[in-house]
This record gives structure tokens, C-alpha cells and sequence, in this order.
């Protein structure tokens, strides 16, 4: 086994980071995080601080008079996650944290406890939700096991097996002037509970639009505020008699709601997915979106509002804003410039420049220092979802769009190849290679295979052809030119030029038919990732003969069977990322594996690995 006795620099890209495990153990000053806050799931006030829990991006603590803010993630506290969905603030000024699969956290500005099924009564990790009744009680809404009573010392757990909570997925808990808790569930309508009985509100015995309860809030007037996914808005009034506000009936522009917030004129102020914030008096809607405010994000997802009648407005995606009126300000509350936490492609050029590729903010560059970003608004990029990038040899990048085609782009201008101006078979473009020739190898979904040599186009798909499948995963060219596809589905392909010969589960041992990636080590060996079979290794002997390996979590240290990139760092060690199991390295015949349990890794999901010349691994997660 070769011993390692150095410091590995693991770069994150979004909301990754990496871990090493084994003999040697990441500390934080391996691990440089690059991530952003703009993604906020919930907001909490304290005196002149606002607290800010979001979505890779840990816990903000904003103060809101300077706008000077303290970021505190995984790697700089003692909180084991960088997923926020709640928080709360009790009588003593302890903070209460929820986590999307780190369990509850309490905080008490200097120290930090964390409870999970592990070590507490907690029935689950993902904690969507927290309130704290007049007796200090915290009552915890768990994705997946129900709801929770702490006291300090006891925990009760009531779900849909013991008790009258009609769904295990519990959104959010409100209380009402009774004591009584009324709980929106996803799946199962709304409950009310007093602590002896239960009463359950669903849209087969009542008049709620869905069933999909994502927040409640209770005016001075005893009416309830249901806000739904998918359903509108309700209003359930002392009475019980049921007012519905859809899209369709009212000056609601989404009928998906995250937040509802009522200010001191009785006013509702309404965070909705896509249609921006509303403001509601009972009579009139004023909506506040991108087109006609300050507003950067149409999602909204938390609102609170301070002393002063200024509302705090967290969007997902967006940053943090504030609205006294009139006037919007944008606090960006990020460390770093990364426009996305979704990373779905990480490549290098010839300067050193890191290029990156996102979900839905176009691709970015970093120096090392400052980051730009392109996408449809401020260049020639013609879609902001990113599936690949290619840099030639003259420094070109050629970038791979989801639906908008093929974009070059050589520093200043931008040429576009669609379906329509040229001779590319799909505008969802998902691999990129080079020959030695300098020809593009470009793949496609739903379109096949094209090889572009600046002038003319050639496709290769199902009908005319021997590929297997008309969507491409990944390309890889050995030393002989030989073209290795992987494919949705259609297993493993290898195309001399003249030859199509394929590999699947039927006729190989290719463990699954979904390739999603392909690498050459040492000439004759290919890696070969799979989604859903783990990986294998295929040693290429003489005469063409294949001497297979499959690795996966029955047979080796691999923890996932999900794989979705390979790399081989210049120690000839492999590298592999999984969906769900974090990240994996192979040395000779010894597996590591670094996860958010014991590493830095703040999410186990992980899209693309890259590794740079100076042996730093750059991770992209989803």
C-alpha cells in the first residue's frame, strides 16, 4: 500500500466539500470551500442581527444596522451541516437550528450541540421545521418520521403509526391561542392537535385546495393562513368556514406558497415560488416580482419583519433583501462570487483559469481571485443550463448547453450552432472531445453523435448507424483513436471509424447500461462509470480481448453503486464521485471514502471531480 504522507488540497465547488478518511484525515485548512448564501430557506430576528439559514450555504448572522455579516459552515463551527431549513430563537437566546440531514442544533453563541438519531431521541435527520410553545417546549417537524416534542430532557414522538398525524412529512407548526398546534404535513392536509386529540383538515372532508401544507399563520382575529404547494392560499376563519385564493380567482400570481408573514396593519405578506411577494389587506393584491421592483428572485421563501415595518425578504437564488416601502436593498451575505450551487462541469485553460458550468447561472471563471460570470443576460451564452465545456487547443471554449445548442466562445465573441443554423442533430449538447485531427466529437440527448471539423457535420445516431441509443452520456478517445461512448441506457460503445462494437449488460459484463463516464489510464485500461452498477475496469489484451473488473459496495470499498465521474490524479490514484455516497479513492488496491461524516464534504452528493496540475481536486456537487 503506498503511504501517504502529504496534505491534499480538496477544493468544493458550490456546495461540496471533500474529506479524506483512513490514515489520513482532512483537517479545515485542507479544504477551501468556494460557495454562495444566496440560496435562503428561512430567517430568524435577534435584537439588531438577522439570522439566515440557506441551502449549502450555512448560517448567516447578519447585522442589520452595517450589513457586517459572520458565515458559519461546517468547516469554521461546530455545525455539521451546511443545509439550513429552520430556525428559531428561544427565551434565552439559544438559536435552534434544523438541518436537512444533520438533525437539530442548539446554539448558544459559543457553543454547539447537535441531536440526531444517534445520540437522542430524534427520530430523523431532516428537520424541516421548529416552534417553541409557552412552556419552552420545542416541537420539531421531521421529513420522514413525524413530529417531535423536546423538553430539554424528554423527547415524544408522534407519527402517523402512533398517533393521528395523518403524514410523516411535516412542513411546518403553528400555535394557535389555545396551545394548540397546527401542523401542515406534505401529503396529508393539515392536523390540529390540543395534546390529547387530533383533528384532521384534508381536501376529501374539507374544502383545503391541497394537501401539500407548507406553512400556517394565525391573524389576531383567530383565522388561519394556509398557505399551499400547488393549492393557493386558504383561509380557515373561527367559524370554520373555508376562503380559497387561487391564481384563477384573486391577484395571487402562484399558487405555491413558502411563507406568509402578517405585519402590524394586519397586512399578509406572501413568498411564493415563482410569482415573486405579495402583499394582501384582505381586499386588494400588490405583487412585487423582477419585472416591476427591487425584488432580484422570483422564489421567495422566507419573510420576516422588523420593528421598524421593514421586511426581510429571502429568496432562493436571489441574496437577501430588504423593502421599507419604497425602497430595496440587496445584501449580498456570500464569500465568494460562485453564481450556482448546482456544478455540472469543471475544466481548466492554459492559464490556470478554473471554468465552471451550472445548472441555472451559466458558466463562471475564476483566477484563483475574482470570479465572472457569463450567462444569457450580459453575453452571447444562449442558455444558462450548462452540461459541458471543452477548451481546444487554441484556448477556444466550446460549451455544451441544455437545449440552446453549442456556444464557442474565444475570449471575445460567441458563435452559436443550433439545430437550425447548422448541422448538430440536438440542442442538448452533454459531451465534447477532440481528435488528433481537431475534429469535434460532440454528444447529444436525444440526438446522437456528430463529429464537427469546423465545416462539415456527420451524425451518427440509431437509424443510420450502429450506436445503440441516441443519448450520450460521455466521449473519451484512446491512444489508437479509438471513440469510446457512454450511453442512457444503451450500454458502452466503441467506434473505430468503421466499426461499431457494443457493450451492454446482456452480452459483456458491463454492470449497467447508463455510462455516464469514461477514462483511460496507462493506454490499454478503461474506467467506466455506471448509474446504478458501480464500476468497471476493462483491460484491453491483445487481439481486442476484454479482461473485465466491476467494482461496487458488495464486492470493494465503493460506497455507492451511483457514479457519476472518474478522475486519476498524477499519483495514478482513482477517483470517483458518487450520488449519495461522496467521494471515493482508489490507491493501488485500498479504498477511501470521504463523506460529510467524517470529512469536509458538506453534501454526499457529488456531480464532477477535477484535478488540476498541481494535484488539487475540484469538486462540483448537485
Amino acid at each position: 500500500m503506498k503511504k501517504i504522507t502529504k496534505k491534499i488540497k480538496l477544493y468544493a465547488l458550490i456546495s461540496l466539500f471533500l474529506t479524506l478518511n483512513g490514515f489520513l484525515f482532512a483537517q479545515s485548512q485542507d479544504w477551501i470551500v468556494y460557495t454562495n448564501s444566496k440560496l435562503i430557506n428561512c430567517l430568524a430576528k435577534e435584537g439588531n442581527y438577522l439570522w439566515i439559514g440557506t441551502n449549502g450555504g450555512g448560517l448567516v448572522k447578519l447585522n442589520r444596522t452595517t450589513g457586517e455579516f459572520i458565515i458559519y459552515d461546517k468547516l469554521n463551527s461546530g455545525l455539521p451541516n451546511n443545509f439550513i431549513y429552520s430556525i428559531v430563537i428561544d427565551n434565552q437566546g439559544n438559536k435552534w437550528i434544523g438541518t436537512n440531514g444533520n438533525g437539530l442544533i442548539k446554539f448558544d453563541g459559543a457553543n454547539w450541540i447537535v441531536y440526531n438519531m444517534y445520540n437522542s431521541g430524534l427520530p430523523d435527520n431532516y428537520v424541516r421545521t421548529i416552534t417553541i410553545d409557552g412552556q419552552g417546549n420545542k416541537w420539531i417537524g421531521t421529513y420522514g418520521r413525524g413530529l417531535v416534542k423536546f423538553d430539554d430532557v424528554n423527547w415524544t414522538v408522534y407519527n402517523s403509526s402512533n398517533s393521528g398525524l395523518p403524514d410523516n412529512d411535516v412542513m411546518t407548526i403553528a400555535l394557535d391561542f389555545m396551545g394548540n398546534k397546527w401542523i401542515g404535513t406534505e401529503g396529508g392536509g393539515l392536523a390540529i392537535f390540543n395534546d390529547v386529540s387530533w383533528t384532521v383538515y384534508n381536501t376529501s372532508n374539507s374544502n383545503l385546495p391541497s394537501n401539500l401544507v407548507y406553512k400556517i399563520t394565525i391573524d389576531n382575529f383567530k383565522n388561519k393562513w394556509i398557505g399551499t404547494l400547488g393549492g393557493g392560499l386558504a383561509k380557515l376563519d373561527s367559524s370554520n368556514n373555508w376562503t380559497i385564493y387561487k391564481t384563477s380567482n384573486s391577484g395571487l400570481p402562484d399558487n405555491s406558497i413558502y411563507d406568509i408573514i402578517l405585519d402590524e396593519q394586519g397586512n399578509k405578506w406572501i413568498g411564493t415560488d415563482y410569482g415573486g411577494l405579495v402583499k394582501f389587506d384582505g381586499i386588494n393584491w400588490n405583487v412585487y416580482n423582477k419585472s416591476n421592483s427591487g425584488l432580484p428572485n422570483n422564489s421567495v421563501r422566507a419573510i420576516i419583519i422588523d420593528e421598524q415595518d421593514i421586511k426581510w425578504i429571502g429568496t432562493y437564488g436571489g441574496e437577501l433583501t430588504k423593502f421599507d416601502g419604497i425602497n430595496w436593498n440587496i445584501f449580498n451575505i456570500s464569500k465568494s462570487g460562485i453564481p450556482d450551487l448546482f456544478i455540472r462541469e469543471i475544466t481548466i485553460d492554459e492559464t490556470g483559469n478554473i471554468w465552471i458550468g451550472t445548472q441555472n447561472s451559466g458558466v463562471a471563471k475564476f483566477d484563483g481571485i475574482n470570479w465572472v460570470n457569463y450567462n444569457i443576460s450580459n453575453s452571447g451564452l444562449p442558455k444558462n443550463r450548462i452540461n459541458v465545456i471543452f477548451i481546444d487547443g487554441d484556448g477556444s471554449k466550446w460549451i455544451g448547453t441544455d437545449g440552446g445548442g453549442l456556444a464557442k466562445f474565444d475570449g471575445t465573441n460567441w458563435t452559436i450552432y443550433k439545430t437550425t443554423n447548422s448541422g448538430l442533430p440536438n440542442n442538448s449538447v452533454t459531451a465534447i472531445v477532440s481528435d488528433n485531427l481537431g475534429s469535434k466529437w460532440i454528444g447529444t440527448f436525444g440526438g446522437g453523435l456528430a463529429k464537427f471539423d469546423g465545416q462539415n457535420w456527420i451524425t451518427y445516431n440509431t437509424s443510420n448507424s450502429g450506436l445503440p441509443s441516441n443519448y450520450i452520456r460521455t466521449i473519451a478517445i484512446d491512444n489508437n483513436g479509438i471513440i469510446w461512448v457512454g450511453t442512457e441506457l444503451g450500454g458502452l460503445v466503441k467506434f473505430d471509424g468503421s466499426n461499431w462494437v457494443v457493450y451492454n449488460v446482456s452480452n459483456s459484463y458491463l454492470p449497467d447500461n447508463d455510462v455516464s463516464a469514461i477514462v483511460i489510464e496507462n493506454y490499454d485500461t478503461l474506467w467506466v462509470a455506471t448509474i446504478g452498477g458501480g464500476v468497471a475496469k476493462i483491460k484491453v489484451l491483445p487481439q481486442d480481448s476484454l479482461l473485465w473488473t466491476v467494482y461496487n459496495p458488495s464486492n470493494s470499498g465503493l460506497p455507492n453503486y451511483f457514479v457519476y465521474d472518474i478522475k486519476i490524479d498524477k499519483d495514478h490514484n482513482l477517483w470517483f464521485a458518487t450520488h449519495g455516497g461522496g467521494i471515493a479513492k482508489l490507491v493501488d488496491s485500498i479504498w477511501f471514502v470521504f463523506k460529510t461524516s467524517n470529512s469536509g464534504l458538506p453534501i454526499d452528493y457529488v456531480n464532477k471531480l477535477f484535478i488540476d496540475g498541481k494535484n488539487n481536486k475540484w469538486i462540483g456537487t448537485f
